[in-house]
């Protein structure tokens, strides 16, 4: 095949395709037309002489033939487009948009801090802040779908890169003025306890129960719930929870609500940011993980001062 004879806007409308799985919003995304996008998309097919996708119910399937070229076409291009960027990065005039997926804990802990630190000094800069809670945020990250992911992360492969923020453990949570909150919160005590139990969380609170089964007890979860409707629960009720201090504190600023630090053996809740290898180098990339790094040292250094003060 003579490649200098390939149009590339073919492969942009490939990669549009291939990203929202839908010829309509494949235009939207990169402004063309749906009879614009059939002829590309046909011309595209006649020159690799495969099908390439096939409409199904769940919108247009890709063939194996299409799969393979995916990734490959996908770096290529997000290569040209940061090698088309200007050479620095200036957040005083840049309309960049990041994308970032943050679990529950980095979007009540670190998101507020993040806009202030990126916004501040950037006006025209937009973040789009996304729940990972259902994201495959590997196969995003390859597609250039999202800049960077923010939670319990770990590297799920050489092509990517973390770093770890935050590290928690983890606290009991009550109402303020809870008939337990004045007592000795011993292993008797949590097993007592009414529990409510995130539904939401993605956090891992078996210890709690290993600790307690190891001293003949078990908990008794009577509530699940997610974390949007947790504190208003929590306020309301004699019911207890765990969640990692962080969170903990930034709930009781507006609930009324307290946390306490039981003798369990807590683990700790490790907030990492993870992103894609090729973005390294990238000047406006680096700026925005730069802010990220900055806002969690600064939580960090908050924390290791209440605790030296308590």
């Amino acid at each position: 095949m003579n490649w200098r004879s390939i149009d590339l806007n073919l492969l942009v409308v490939f990669d549009a395709v291939m990203r929202e799985r839908s010829v309509t919003r494949a235009g939207r995304l990169i402004g063309m037309s749906q009879p614009a996008m059939s002829h590309a998309l046909n011309r595209l097919r006649h020159m690799l002489g495969d099908e390439l996708f096939v409409r199904t119910p769940n919108g247009m399937t890709p063939t194996p033939r299409a799969e393979r070229l995916a990734r490959p076409l996908r770096n290529a291009l997000s290569d040209v487009q940061f090698a088309l960027e200007p050479p620095a990065f200036d957040p005083q005039t840049s309309q960049r948009s990041f994308a970032i997926a943050l679990n529950n804990l980095a979007a009540v802990v670190l998101g507020p801090p993040l806009v202030t630190a990126t916004c501040g000094g950037a006006p025209g800069v937009r973040l789009d802040m996304q729940p990972s809670g259902t994201l495959d945020i590997p196969d995003l990250l390859d597609r250039g779908d999202i800049d960077l992911a923010i939670g319990a992360l770990e590297s799920p492969g050489e092509r990517f890169v973390s770093e770890l923020l935050l590290e928690d453990p983890f606290v009991l949570v009550m109402r303020c003025g809870h008939p337990a909150g004045g007592r000795k919160l011993s292993a008797e005590t949590l097993a007592e306890l009414p529990y409510l139990e995130i539904s939401s969380s993605g956090e891992d609170i078996a210890f709690l129960d290993r600790w307690l089964q190891g001293r003949g007890l078990t908990r008794r979860v009577v509530v699940r719930a997610p974390y949007v409707s947790a504190c208003m629960i929590l306020a309301k009720s004699d019911l207890a929870t765990v969640f990692s201090r962080r969170m903990a504190q930034a709930f009781v600023l507006d609930h009324a609500l307290e946390f306490h630090e039981p003798a369990f053996d807590s683990p700790q809740v490790r907030t990492s940011m993870l992103w894609h290898r090729r973005l390294d180098d990238h000047p406006a990339h680096r700026w925005l993980r730069d802010r990220v790094t900055s806002v969690s040292r600064a939580l960090a250094k908050i924390h290791a001062e209440h605790v030296s003060v308590a």
